[in-house]
């Protein structure tokens, strides 16, 4: 009777123990999808589109507030190269860990002008999809804002 008592709490003590790593592991992931959400925003505070270059897949798509799709990686950054900010914020900035997948939401806004120079205010709310890649970096390879009304 023991040995009965023993053995199942060393099976509880393993799968308390698989939990805990399993958690500790998804709030790594968090945390690191969070980072590369604060350098994508660093990106844009600084207008350097070379911070966001390597948070992105070679493949990624964004679907902006207006509906508009760009599609790639490089398309993107030439997008952000045309874009000025005078101001960027995120608030209410969550991550979620599905795995090797994260989702990201938050809201944003900012302020700055379009490659035309004409000048915008926005305000959305947004979701990003990373994806822990071969080399075990997290890239983004989704993005889609809306725009929320003031």
């Amino acid at each position: 009777m023991r040995r009965r008592s023993i053995s199942c709490l060393l099976a509880l003590v393993f799968l308390g123990s698989a939990g805990w790593s399993q958690s500790g592991k998804e709030a790594s992931a968090e945390k690191a999808v969070a980072a590369l959400e604060q350098k994508w925003l660093e990106s844009q505070k600084t207008n350097n589109a070379d911070l966001v270059a390597p948070l992105l897949a070679d493949n990624f798509i964004e679907t902006t507030s207006e509906g508009k799709i760009i599609d790639g990686k490089a398309a993107t950054v030439a997008a952000s190269k045309a874009t000025k900010w005078s101001s960027a914020e995120y608030s209410e900035v969550q991550v979620r860990v599905f795995g090797t997948t994260a989702i990201a939401t938050g809201r944003f806004i900012g302020k700055g002008t379009d490659d035309s120079n004409k000048p915008f205010d926005t305000n959305e709310r947004w979701t990003d999809t990373w994806v822990k890649m071969p080399d075990g970096k997290w890239q983004c390879v989704a993005s889609h804002a809306s725009a929320v009304k003031k």
